[in-house]
């Protein structure tokens, strides 16, 4: 039998270790305070894509889309020359599909919303129109990456800063175009290939950006309603878009230190909106803020609270899961906070990943987005320095954890291993000895069952790696 010194054994436990926690908790676990070189709290780095990965300048806006047919999550990541589609289905192995050009120019805007497996795309390119595309068609690329075209187009404005979808009622809202004053020009998709001009509310004037729900909030007066909540640049506007043919103004808000009302966001029992203001750090330059409303009756909004972040970093988007409020945060990436006693006045930041290490200054650039809604509670990042994906891996159970693995069998082995996947096929094993030295490596065509010669092996301990993600002990006797 193979001899190792207590040296040899003790860094070889070391390293595996490591790689046992890489394995298990994602590719770059954050350990005291970074990941990979990138600061962070709580939340491991899964992977990243740079923009000369998706053959672009830079990323700005994202969304998500989930494959109800097999589950399957895919980021839809907004870029200055098309929007892209990535597979990531195994986090921390995501598979860039290929690219929607954009319609028309380059441009830093791009937005992607998602309704019925379409993506709905905008941009202030010149004459962009809004695209359709249908994701479905994400289910057969044989080739990545591939170029696409659109499914459908809608050309009832050119440019358009932004645009929201309300999936309850199959209605799109494009805002900061150039019709309707720039307030929301609205399009009936509930037929999403067929879409249909259904006119537009412009008494608010230019909106930067909206949400717009069915309400189902503590005001009894609106309950059931369509309500639109507009950013509009200089203050926040409420307006019951039930009947598109005649839009109602419920209210409109204003509060201090105004620079640009940017984007906001309902609490998930419409209680509390959360409004980020672009500008008002430059402005004023206090700590990021976000200006928190109590919305209980919606013809009487009211100022509730501010919060004041942790660094002087310029807010972009935010939106809420649960208790927890996640905002693109431009130099200081992306922040997370608990909104848990938000009723009390209490935000509190319980997480962090900065994608711009350099600084976290009151500057442009680093995150533009966050996207925090998929089932597996993988987090997008996208912004100027491309797609970036991680999660707070204590948040999985122990079932998770053991779904995203492979088994081995027999474990100890003599001659030969089976590797099992209980969710993604085994395309490529390699196997370490205790120095570090590749001994075996094989790839395969995408088996759920791989069958791996040992028979070569000395008796001892190996590491076995599989699809360059999952690292597993190996005992061969």
């Amino acid at each position: 039998m193979h001899k190792i010194t207590p040296y040899q054994m003790k860094q070889f436990l070391l390293t595996l270790s490591a790689l046992l926690t890489l394995a298990a908790y994602g590719q770059t676990p954050c350990v005291g305070g970074m990941a990979d070189g990138f600061p962070c709290e709580a939340y491991d780095l899964l992977a990243r894509l740079t923009p000369a990965d998706l053959g672009a300048d830079f990323a700005n806006d994202s969304w998500g889309w989930t494959d109800l047919q097999d589950g399957k999550e895919y980021a839809l990541v907004g870029l200055n020359n098309g929007t892209a589609f990535i597979d990531i289905s195994v986090p921390t192995n995501p598979v860039y599909l290929g690219k929607l050009p954009t319609q028309t120019d380059n441009s830093t805007w791009r937005d992607v919303k998602v309704y019925n497996n379409h993506a709905f795309i905008v941009s202030e390119a010149t004459d962009h129109g809004m695209q359709i595309f249908d994701l479905t068609q994400l289910r057969d690329v044989s080739s990545a990456p591939e170029t696409f075209t659109n499914t459908a187009f809608y050309d009832g404005f050119g440019n358009a800063h932004n645009i929201i979808i309300n999936e309850d009622s199959g209605y799109a809202y494009a805002v900061g175009t150039g019709t309707f004053n720039g307030g929301p020009h609205f399009i009936n998709i509930q037929d999403p290939i067929n879409p249909v001009a259904a006119g537009g509310y412009s008494l608010g004037d230019y909106s930067h950006d909206a949400q717009v729900i069915n309400y189902d909030g503590p005001d009894t007066d609106h309950q059931g309603k369509e309500i639109l909540i507009g950013s509009n640049t200089d203050e926040v506007v409420i307006v019951d878009i039930t009947d598109k043919n005649n839009p109602v103004e419920i209210s409109s808000t204003e509060y201090t230190d105004v620079g640009y009302t940017h984007q906001g966001w309902f609490t998930e029992d419409h209680r509390y909106f959360l409004l980020g203001d672009e500008f008002d750090e430059f402005n004023v330059g206090f700590n990021t803020r976000t200006v928190v409303f109590d919305f209980t009756d919606l013809d009487d909004p009211m100022m509730h609270f501010e919060y004041f972040g942790t660094t002087p970093a310029v807010d972009h988007n935010g939106y809420v899961v649960g208790d927890k409020f996640f905002l693109a945060n431009y130099q200081a990436g992306m922040r997370v906070m608990d909104i848990s006693d938000i009723e009390n006045q209490n935000m509190v930041e319980i997480g962090s990943f900065d994608t711009v290490p350099a600084n976290n200054d009151a500057e442009f650039g680093g995150t533009w987005n966050v996207y925090p809604y998929f089932e597996s509670r993988a987090i997008v990042i996208t912004g100027f320095d491309g797609f970036t994906l991680v999660r707070d891996e204590s948040e999985l159970s122990v079932e998770e954890i053991q779904q995203q693995n492979f088994s081995i069998s027999p474990n100890p082995a003599s001659d030969r291993i089976e590797i099992r996947s209980k969710n993604n096929p085994t395309h490529d094993v390699r196997v370490f000895n205790i120095l570090g030295q590749e001994v075996i490596h094989k790839s395969f065509n995408q088996q759920p069952i791989a069958t791996v010669d040992i028979s070569a092996l000395k008796s001892g301990v190996y590491l076995v790696k599989i699809n360059n993600v999952t690292t597993q002990k190996l005992v061969v006797n």
